[in-house]
């Protein structure tokens, strides 16, 4: 009898925590039919908040219901609401879709060189225009460090005339932040307010002014100005640039101490759309959903067909498979290489072997390199770490580390925090293991004390030497800045992996670009560690992630722009394809740092950007808006969910794609279905004329186990400029393999080289 009022007690708790969920607030995202907007109303805002304030009536706050609403890239609004509220609001008229707001996160001097825009042939053909000056970027990121010398606009020409932005002022932020260079400056907080609470402005600033650093990265990366003596610490020592100098910044703080708010992110694109931006860079990322269901996608598609090219970051969910995100055929898809340049240091153990790793330390605690230090490792030396090896703040004893160099592995806590632990608890030095998740792949942090990062098979021989001998000893030793490093570029282990499973005939990543390693400004604000406990200031910092190959390619996009205003946004993604190259500088296949061998086209995507080819393809794969639509009519969409694309001038689907590979898109995916009485599959593409009015091209293709392939026609002839010629491309199996298949399809005539990456995937039988 006992157990009965525990039952009714346990009963009533869980209805009293039912009531909880369906009464609290949370933020949604509104969909509205812009076309369904009745007479009565005078203006669409005035009909979204009649329908928001229809399902909360009688709220004592629905005046304050509504905290943005959407009229450009998109079509709708945000509001605080309780689930019961959504739920009755997706049942209105005019209602597309209610889904709650979602949590996105950041993507966290040498590369202008090695991409080739230093040379002296190069800044000749990218020859600084007043046209040059005319294309702004906006970046969606944790705002901007306005005093850094990457945003002086000396020599910079009056801002274009058809700029829509302002710069808002706020907390360390005036009117006089921006200038030729920085030309705008927004916030958008009321998403992450609604989720996270007030921001505390006593330790952030509510202003566009960048505390994090990452925004400023970013921002430097694609459009920094020329600032001669950069480094960090000593390292990367040169000039850094951006990869547009030229170019203008506009900053949209989207992401705060707690994250980045979809409602906030969607309302930044909608306003940069507005404000004229020509180019979006986009560091963050927040999972994979179905097109209509994701607002970034949605919010993208929207700046598309306004003519803004949209360079988003892969992911750092790498070596993991399908681990992309951001994966909409209409934005570019950035995932991360290696450049020719490192940050070496070893470490030399009692048994005199040397082992090589990196480092980007810089300190008076440096050890002696004529004396050796006990080694400690708390681990079994097994491919997976456990607690004890992960030095977490409080797992070390200092009793047991106290003037010794540590071995941490790496995982679950920054790798520049396991050395501050070490520090703490007493330790001399740190040696960072990768484990089997990380490989061989190496990443320089700016360590508070003497550390080095290695590869798992070195890391593996250290623990086994510290395990087994009870006097096991090393020193560290830092080497400085390495340049022409073979091979390069590599893949980086971290940089996130197709298929991209939404649509596997939508090949994904769409390429890489420069991402370990990355010289650029940083904030006033944070030590280049970014740890609380890291009082050292620096003017540039180094940082690693697709968070920084995604601005490499925006600024590159934005040079291609200004000298080809009339290029549309997949013009640009094409070029940007098709001129990719798939050899490093030992002339071999691009490297995989997660396995040390040859990457493949879910790895890498068509390629390493080259953006001197970029500038002149000889043939590029056009996409329109309404081609996009097809393909989402193509996606088996209903009526509903495509109505959320075609508030711009209410697209139908008029000439839908017999399947969603037929997108006239640069990479090709063939996927045959489970059935195997489907033996032959045919894609079709059209090319445009972007070279000599007078041009033929010859197709060349590789050769494949599971498959034929036949390319009708086998020659293309031009007799105009942007004139356009179809081609199709027949797939027929001839043995079914059991994984995809990869190789290209090369157009070829006296000066061009257009290169599609292929890939045949055969689906297993259900």
């Amino acid at each position: 009898m006992i157990g009965t009022p525990i039952k009714w007690l346990a009963l009533l708790a869980a209805c009293v925590f039912c009531f909880a969920l369906v009464s609290a607030k949370m933020t949604y995202i509104v969909h509205m039919d812009k076309s369904a907007k009745p007479e009565s109303f005078s203006n669409h805002l005035e009909w979204y908040t009649s329908k928001v304030k229809s399902v909360v009536a009688g709220d004592d706050e629905e005046e304050e219901a509504v905290i943005y609403s959407y009229q450009n890239a998109f079509h709708g609004v945000a509001a605080r609401l309780t689930l019961e509220a959504a739920q009755k609001l997706q049942e209105e008229d005019g209602v597309l879709s209610v889904f709650p707001d979602v949590k996105y996160e950041l993507h966290t001097t040498r590369s202008p060189m090695f991409l080739g825009l230093d040379r002296e042939d190069s800044m000749e053909t990218w020859s600084q225009k007043v046209s040059d000056h005319d294309v702004i970027v906006g970046v969606l990121d944790t705002g901007i460090w306005p005093e850094s010398q990457s945003f002086n606009d000396t020599g910079m020409g009056p801002v274009p005339t058809r700029w829509k932005g302002v710069c808002e002022t706020g907390k360390s932020f005036q009117k006089n932040s921006c200038n030729r260079k920085i030309v705008g400056a927004r916030i958008f907080y009321k998403g992450y307010e609604a989720a996270m609470g007030k921001i505390d402005e006593q330790s952030e600033y509510k202003s566009p002014r960048d505390q994090d650093g990452h925004g400023t990265h970013t921002a430097a990366t694609v459009a920094g100005s020329p600032v001669r003596g950069a480094n960090l610490l000593g390292y990367a020592f040169g000039t850094a640039r951006g990869m547009a100098p030229g170019a203008r910044v506009a900053a949209y703080k989207v992401c705060w101490v707690g994250g980045c708010f979809s409602s906030d992110i969607l309302s930044a694109v909608d306003q940069a759309v507005t404000d004229r931006v020509d180019v979006l860079s986009i560091s963050l990322g927040g999972g994979v959903a179905p097109y209509y269901r994701d607002s970034l996608s949605i919010a993208t598609f929207g700046a598309m067909q306004m003519g803004v090219f949209v360079s988003c970051s892969a992911g750092n969910g790498g070596p993991d498979p399908v681990s992309l995100t951001n994966v909409s055929p209409w934005v570019a898809t950035i995932g991360a290489s290696t450049m020719d340049r490192d940050f070496p240091a070893t470490i030399t153990l009692g048994t005199r072997e040397t082992i090589a790793g990196v480092s980007l330390y810089k300190g008076v605690r440096n050890l002696s390199t004529t004396k050796q230090y006990p080694l400690a490792y708390h681990g079994s030396n097994s491919s997976s770490p456990n607690p004890s090896s992960l030095c977490l703040e409080g797992t070390l004893d200092p009793h047991a580390v106290t003037g010794k160099i540590v071995i941490c592995d790496r995982g679950i806590s920054p790798r520049v925090q396991k050395g501050q632990v070490v520090k703490n608890a007493g330790g001399v030095g740190m040696i960072l293991a990768n484990t089997a998740a990380n490989g061989e792949e190496l990443v320089a942090d700016s360590h508070l004390l003497p550390a080095v990062a290695v590869g798992e098979k070195e890391g593996k021989a250290i623990k086994h030497y510290a395990l087994t001998s009870p006097k096991a000893t090393a020193t560290l030793a830092f080497s400085g800045t390495r340049l022409g490093i073979h091979p390069s570029p590599v893949v980086a282990a971290f940089s996130s992996r197709g298929p991209n499973l939404l649509s596997l005939e939508i090949l994904k990543p769409d390429m890489v670009a420069p991402g370990v390693n990355i010289l650029a400004a940083w904030t006033g604000d944070a030590g280049p560690s970014s740890l609380s406990t890291d009082h050292r200031r620096v003017k540039f910092n180094i940082l690693s992630g697709t968070s920084m190959s995604c601005p490499h390619v925006s600024g590159v996009a934005a040079l291609l722009k200004a000298r080809h205003p009339d290029w549309s946004p997949a013009m640009i993604k094409s070029a940007l394809m098709t001129t990719a190259y798939v050899h490093d500088n030992t002339r071999k296949p691009l490297i995989d740092a997660s396995t040390d061998t040859a990457s493949t086209p879910y790895d890498h995507g068509a390629g390493h950007i080259d953006p001197l080819k970029a500038l002149d393809p000889g043939l590029v794969y056009d996409i329109t808006p309404q081609d996009y639509f097809e393909y989402l009519c193509a996606q088996k969409l209903t009526p509903t969910q495509l109505k959320i694309f075609s508030n711009h001038g209410n697209q139908s689907c008029r000439h839908p794609l017999s399947r969603p590979g037929d997108l006239n898109y640069p990479a090709i995916s063939v996927v045959f279905p489970e059935n195997a009485s489907v033996r032959s599959l045919v894609v079709q593409r059209t090319v445009t004329n972007v070279g000599s009015p007078n041009s033929t091209y010859a197709v060349a293709s590789s050769q494949f186990k599971g498959a034929s392939i036949r390319v009708e026609p086998g020659m293309l002839k031009f007799s105009r400029k942007y004139q356009k010629l179809p081609y199709k491309v027949t797939f027929t199996t001839t043995a079914r393999q059991m994984g995809p298949e990869f190789g290209e399809l090369v157009w070829k005539d006296s000066t061009h080289k257009v290169r599609s990456p292929v890939a045949i995937t055969w689906l297993p039988p259900a």
